[in-house]
């Protein structure tokens, strides 16, 4: 099975369009695929009609922004129902928190003499509630302040840089539940990505799972070989689905290929087994 089921099209801040992005993932050998965009689902249709005119295995997802204990992460959820009443609300919810924290950014880079990033950000966004950070930082490339997005964010848009701003998401609790009411089964996305001690990442993950959730991702393109062996040990600790996902936003900005990553271990259970 080759499963990538964390993926990102221009319904949040992927390169492509849903389509081509499902286009591209059969070209790679991938066999089962999620859309996982950030706060969206509205690409959600039309990567699901392009898997189904090419026999495409498709599970609808969606990747919710989450802070917790002042960190932002991310949850992952899949084999939803994008049709879900609590999962929309949820997600408009935080949706509409994007567009004021990208005036905050605007201002932030403003201060640091770069103009015209808050209108650069926006023309850059196919949907403007999605306005990420990523749109930022593919303004300030196009505008030669980095070489590329991977540069942009080691000197701008994080703690202590310019471009940074705090915001609060969504409660874990809530971005679950909302994936609980939705059928789907909610996954701790990149969990070696966050500045977390291994203590705090094993109160996350117990708190998650008293949420409700049951899955985290084990081979993804931010983890390194020694993060695979060891988030893969705390999936069998702990009883966890194991899931796998490139995370692939675009040719040229994404670490790695859809469909390219590592098989999970054998022995885990992946997140797909009663799919």
């Amino acid at each position: 099975m080759n499963a990538d089921l964390h993926c990102h099209s221009t319904a949040s801040d992927g390169l492509l369009a849903p389509a081509a992005l499902v286009e591209r993932a059969c070209a790679r050998g991938v066999t089962m695929f999620a859309l996982t965009d950030h706060d969206a689902i509205a690409g959600l249709d039309e990567a699901r009609d392009a898997a189904a005119a090419r026999g495409l295995r498709f599970i609808d997802g969606v990747e919710i922004s989450v802070t917790w204990r002042g960190t932002t992460l991310h949850v992952v959820g899949l084999n939803i129902d994008p049709a879900n009443e609590d999962l929309r609300r949820g997600l408009v919810s935080v949706r509409g928190s994007r567009v004021r924290r990208a005036r905050r950014i605007a201002e932030s880079l403003e201060s640091a003499g770069i103009a015209g990033s808050f209108e650069g950000a926006m023309a850059r966004a196919e949907n403007p509630e999605i306005v990420s950070r990523t749109h930022f930082a593919r303004f300030l490339v196009e505008r030669g302040h980095a070489r590329d997005v991977r540069a942009v964010f080691h000197h701008f848009l994080v703690q202590g840089k310019p471009g940074y701003v705090p915001h609060e998401w969504a409660a874990l609790g809530d971005a679950v539940a909302w994936i609980r009411a939705a059928g789907g089964v909610g996954v701790i996305a990149h969990p070696g990505r966050y500045k977390l001690s291994r203590p705090d990442v094993r109160e996350l993950i117990a708190e998650f799972m008293r949420c409700g959730g049951a899955g985290i991702e084990v081979v993804t393109g931010s983890h390194t070989p020694e993060q695979y062996a060891e988030f893969a040990a705390l999936a069998r600790e702990l009883g966890l689905l194991a899931s796998r996902g490139s995370d692939f936003h675009g040719p040229g900005e994404s670490k790695v290929e859809l469909g390219s990553l590592p098989q999970l271990p054998a022995d885990l259970q992946p997140v797909w087994r009663d799919w």
